[in-house]
């Protein structure tokens, strides 16, 4: 019986994961050359951790301020039931709002915390009130503003 538990990583592939997550750009032959492999293995072993969902896949990183999103907020939504329907509607509905950078269940007072951007705090303000707060099932919201951004989501230690 097969298992959709992925293969333990060795040292190779913890190091062509962090060789990747650094420059995804790096072709086969390149990144084969940094961890000492040839171009065939560290292919396959690509296409392995991508197969098992490891790599989910390849991103550009874009500078918010530079394409006009001056404000970043963080948004503590506290839903009215937990009801996994009402739950559901909401996730869905949150999928579909560009703005809307990241969305986490979490633990304590609230049910979900959003990553937000807007143009200014103006526009974010307008965003609050006619979207966040008719999404399925919000009860409360609570925000909070990125003054700086010290250490941006990177890669993950492996």
């Amino acid at each position: 019986m097969e298992s959709d538990a992925p293969s333990p990583l060795d040292r190779t592939d913890r190091r062509l994961l962090d060789e990747v997550q650094r420059d995804a750009r790096l072709t086969t032959a390149q990144l084969a050359d940094r961890v000492s492999l040839s171009t065939s293995p560290c292919w396959r072993r690509l296409k392995r951790l991508e197969e098992q969902g490891v790599i989910q896949g390849y991103h550009a990183r874009l500078d918010a301020a530079r394409l006009g999103w001056g404000v970043t907020a963080f948004v503590h939504i506290m839903m009215e039931s937990h009801n996994a329907e009402l739950g559901s509607q909401f996730e869905d509905a949150v999928m579909r709002i560009p703005e809307v950078v990241a969305c986490h269940n979490v633990s304590g007072q609230y049910d979900f915390l959003l990553q937000v951007v807007a143009r200014d705090l103006s526009s974010f303000g307008e965003f609050a009130r006619s979207t966040i707060r008719t999404l399925p099932g919000v009860k409360e919201m609570n925000s909070s503003f990125s003054l700086k951004e010290v250490k941006a989501p990177r890669a993950l230690p492996v």
